[in-house]
């Protein structure tokens, strides 16, 4: 049976919310012969921003897969995809921030990014475990879900902060 795992909502809301955020004013506040170029600028900033969210994970009983859009694939990231019988283990490996990452490590030797923001992840976990027999207890997010709804939040705060500074 395929599952697919998408990109965790509160990661998707919040990158897209902090860009809504920083970039809502600038067709506005543009001269008139820019405001035309700023607004397609917006749309298609727009449009990468949801694009790029948009990957995802997919599992079946013989392997997993990482999918990106076409955008991403142009922006330098790769599909990927492993059979359950060739991950040898899950490494892990403290970032700059004190947390960890955690990557597939196959027995050909290669290392592949262990999807860490995906929506459904203790199911997610499940399967990886179930089917490579490698304990993952200690796998979590890579950040608290607390950063991305706050961030979220503030970004929505600076949208309606702009909103109500540009109808007075």
């Amino acid at each position: 049976m395929i599952e697919k795992f998408k990109t965790l909502f509160f990661v998707k809301s919040s990158l897209i919310s902090l860009y809504l955020a920083l970039t809502i004013p600038i067709p506005f506040v543009s001269i008139d012969r820019l405001k035309i170029p700023s607004f397609i600028t917006f749309f298609l900033g727009l449009y990468l921003i949801i694009n790029i969210t948009s990957d995802y994970v997919e599992t079946c009983n013989n392997k997993i897969s990482y999918k990106t859009s076409f955008i991403s694939k142009i922006l330098g990231k790769k599909n990927w995809e492993i059979s359950w019988k060739d991950i040898k283990l899950i490494k892990s490996l403290p970032t700059s921030q004190g947390s960890k990452v955690y990557y597939f490590n196959t027995h050909q030797g290669d290392n592949f990014l262990v999807p860490q923001r995906v929506e459904n992840f203790e199911k997610f976990l499940l399967i990886v475990s179930r089917n490579t027999g490698i304990s993952v207890n200690k796998l979590s997010y890579i950040s608290p879900l607390w950063t991305y709804k706050l961030l979220t939040l503030l970004s929505v705060l600076m949208i309606v902060g702009e909103l109500f500074a540009f109808l007075n």
